[in-house]
């Protein structure tokens, strides 16, 4: 049975916009921010307000070099933020941020219609889950767990090892059972800078698996190092990165600025689709 949700993503031309909500310390760009349940919940609110299609909730930061949390604790920092929202907007799509089964399955009680999982996987009992709830699954690569990801990753061919990966892994989740399926080549997961470029270089390749592509380039260390850029700083050339991923068929724009993501949208959609403006 497909949810409402994946059912529009796939029929429907227009790209998604996935508002980043860190209920952490620790992310990178907003760690600490909106980490009381009041913050999130507002923070959550604001960006549905924005246009924001998805709102996707991490309570554990997948930064390089990032630590776990418990599963507890995980449950302590997303569930209440989860339940929160949607006694606010009932219609909102959540999407929950973790690699644990325990997590997820709390998270679809209480509502979220999508898992995002940068592990793909790793723990099987997650296909479980999101099979029993009809939920759509973000596979995503990465090359290692966040806290080694970046202790000098190498590949033969990125693109090539990065694309396999991904189509074995979806044929997996197929076989499983899970067929409502969102692909993330993983953008600064276990990638050098000049991986990170040819993956997006080469990003129209990845449309050939027929499954609804995922990017989040939003203020990630590739702008930082390529451009010299600060944090606070990186938010022109996250739209321009975005832009270009769009571009070469990506569906689903996951951000920490969606009023941006929602200007890109709006153009791109009248640039498809011109008499829209009049």
């Amino acid at each position: 049975m497909n949810n409402s949700f994946y059912s529009d993503l796939v029929a429907n031309p227009e790209i998604k916009i996935m508002g980043i909500l860190n209920v952490t310390p620790d992310s990178f760009s907003d760690g600490g921010k909106y980490y009381s349940k009041i913050k999130a919940t507002e923070r959550a609110l604001q960006m549905l307000d924005d246009g924001a299609d998805i709102i996707d909730i991490g309570g554990e930061s997948s930064r390089p070099g990032a630590s776990p949390v418990s599963v507890n604790e995980e449950i302590d920092r997303t569930i209440p933020v989860i339940e929160n929202i949607l006694d606010q907007r009932k219609d909102a799509i959540i999407s929950i941020d973790t690699i644990k089964p325990e997590v997820a399955e709390l998270a679809l009680q209480n509502g979220a219609k999508i898992v995002n999982d940068i592990s793909a996987f790793a723990n099987m009992k997650l296909l479980e889950i999101v099979k029993k709830y009809s939920a759509a699954l973000v596979i995503m690569h990465m090359q290692g767990s966040p806290s080694t990801m970046q202790n000098d990753p190498k590949y033969n061919n990125v693109v090539e090892d990065v694309y396999k990966f991904l189509y074995e892994k979806a044929e997996i989740a197929k076989s499983n059972g899970v067929e409502q399926l969102i692909l993330d080549p993983g953008i600064g997961f276990g990638k050098s800078g000049e991986d990170n470029f040819m993956l997006l270089k080469n990003l129209k390749k990845f449309t050939k698996l027929q499954l609804p592509i995922l990017i989040g380039v939003s203020k990630k260390s590739l702008i930082g190092k390529s451009l010299n850029l600060p944090l606070e700083k990186r938010e022109i050339a996250s739209v321009i990165l975005e832009t270009v991923s769009i571009n070469s068929g990506a569906k689903i724009i996951r951000t920490h600025n969606v009023k941006n993501g929602m200007q890109i949208k709006k153009l791109i959609n009248y640039i498809n689709t011109p008499n829209k403006l009049a």
